[in-house]
Formats: C-alpha cells, sequence, structure tokens
C-alpha cells in the first residue's frame, strides 16, 4: 500500500452501481476523511494530511457524481455517509476514525451517528454541529464559493483571514502544495450539482432524526477545530452546544477563517494526533 500522500495512486470500488474513487495511504488506525463543498482527492493539504498518515490509515474518497466518482451527488448527507461507510466495508474495516471538513465535516456527524457503535473517535475540522444554528452564512461566501473556478484570491477570503498577512502568507503556501498535484477541471462548478449539495445540509439543518440532541449521551470522544472567523460555520454556532456535549473538546485558531488546518497544517496535524493518540 502506498504510503505517501503526494504520490497514492487512484483506486475505484462498486458502490451501488457507481464507480467510487479512493486512496488509501499511511499505517495504523483507519481515519475516514469526507470532502468539503465542491472538494475533491486533492483539495486537502498535503502537509496536513502527511503527519496524519505516519501514525494512521487514512481513506479519502470522492462523493457520487464528484471528481473520479461516478454518479450523481446524494441530496441526503445522510446518503452521503453511508457511501463512505460502504466503501469501508468493502476494504473489510470495521471501527472507524470519522473525520471532515466544511459539508464533509456535517456530514462526517451524520456518519458518526449512524455508526455509532463502529466510530472510535469523531474530528470536525471548519464545520457546525445539525440542525439550527444562530449565524448565518456571510453573503461574502455566496459571492465567492459559487464562482465557476476560484483562484487565490477567492481563497483567502473563503478558507483564510483576508485581513491577517500573517494567514494570506499561509493560504499561498497552502495553495501551492495542493496546485502541485490538483486538476481544478474536476472540481465541481455547475449550479445543478451546487444545489444538490444545498439540498443536504438543507435537510441536515431540519435534523430529523436529532443528531443533535443525541450530543448529551454520546460517549465517542469528539475534537471540534475552527478558525475564529469563519464565514460559512461560524465558530459561534458550537457555543450554545458545549456543555450539552461531555465529549467533545473544541480547538480555534485566532487570525483564521473556514481552513484552519490548511492555515497551520502541521500544528492542527498534531492537535489530532494528541487526540487520537490519548485513551
Amino acid at each position: 500500500m502506498e504510503n505517501n500522500v503526494s504520490t497514492a495512486e487512484n483506486q475505484y470500488a462498486e458502490i451501488e452501481g457507481n464507480k467510487i474513487a479512493y486512496r488509501v495511504f499511511g499505517e495504523g488506525t483507519p481515519i475516514l476523511f469526507y470532502n468539503r463543498f465542491r472538494g475533491i482527492l486533492d483539495t486537502w493539504d498535503p502537509l496536513f494530511l502527511g503527519p496524519i498518515a505516519e501514525k494512521h490509515k487514512v481513506i479519502l474518497f470522492d462523493y457520487p457524481g464528484i471528481g473520479d466518482s461516478s454518479g450523481e451527488l446524494p441530496m441526503d448527507m445522510n446518503e452521503v455517509a453511508a457511501v463512505g461507510v460502504k466503501l469501508l466495508d468493502q476494504l473489510g474495516i470495521d471501527k472507524f476514525i470519522v473525520a471532515g471538513w466544511s459539508y464533509g465535516g456535517q456530514v462526517a456527524q451524520a456518519s458518526m451517528f449512524q455508526n455509532k457503535e463502529r466510530v472510535i473517535k469523531g474530528i470536525f475540522i471548519g464545520t457546525n454541529p445539525p440542525g439550527q444554528n444562530d449565524v448565518p452564512f456571510d453573503k461574502a461566501f455566496f459571492e465567492k464559493a459559487l464562482m465557476p473556478t476560484n483562484n487565490l484570491e477567492d481563497e483567502y477570503t473563503l478558507f483564510f483571514e483576508p485581513t491577517s498577512e500573517n494567514s494570506k502568507e499561509a493560504a499561498k503556501a497552502s495553495h501551492e502544495r495542493i496546485a502541485k498535484r490538483l486538476d481544478s477541471a474536476k472540481i465541481p462548478s455547475t449550479k445543478e450539482v451546487f444545489q444538490r449539495y444545498f439540498a443536504g445540509a438543507g435537510r441536515l439543518k431540519e435534523d430529523a432524526l436529532n443528531y443533535r440532541g443525541q450530543y448529551k449521551t454520546l460517549d465517542i470522544p469528539v475534537l471540534v477545530i475552527s478558525g475564529d472567523h469563519d464565514i460559512s460555520y461560524a465558530v459561534e454556532n458550537w457555543f450554545p452546544l458545549l456543555r450539552q456535549a461531555p465529549t467533545m473538546q473544541h480547538i480555534i485558531l485566532n487570525d483564521a477563517g473556514h481552513g484552519p488546518q490548511h492555515q497551520q497544517p502541521e500544528l492542527m496535524a498534531g492537535y489530532i494526533n494528541l487526540f487520537l493518540a490519548k485513551n
């Protein structure tokens, strides 16, 4: 098995009639990662994933109809979550750690609540809890995130803190690391696909299965990582839940936006490895 995040090759699994692209690298307890809105296999910063893969087996995959996977993106996050778990089933993996960023952080939460008997720990980055949240998306998100393609200037606003020179320098470095392998033509860019993402997010906001309430009795350790100025999933939306979620820890990165793990990749990977190492 390939152990290098930058050279791991695509593999494919047949799941419910779709060809699902995935990669596996690293050794240790498996971590299943769910991608952000418009995210694909190569939109993760390799400097973030590398230190995690030194201690864990990392599994990345493209959602149906996204990136190198065939089919259509489900309009229910529970169905998206199930695709990842079915991939693990094919790989012969029973117990796993679940992780996700942004939209993928919400899908990862659905995956955790669907599979409590299998999930060891949860890691949710730049995202919000299920159910109703008080602070809405900033209009700047919609101005930038729904453009057919995004450049580095857009990323300053979308994923980082554009008023901080340190954050913008980190954005440029992360952008360059990701660009070494990224084929941007594979990033979804149509309104039709965007609406499928939004439909899934809308259903999780309804929270018909009361995932939010289940945090009160959850016994799975959870780590939440946020930037202090996330224009899409505001950090403040976690605060009402913290005292009602006894297994949750929350790390907030200062002068950071939606992608704290790309602004400080090695630091955030270090926090995650420490969290995962603790019994």
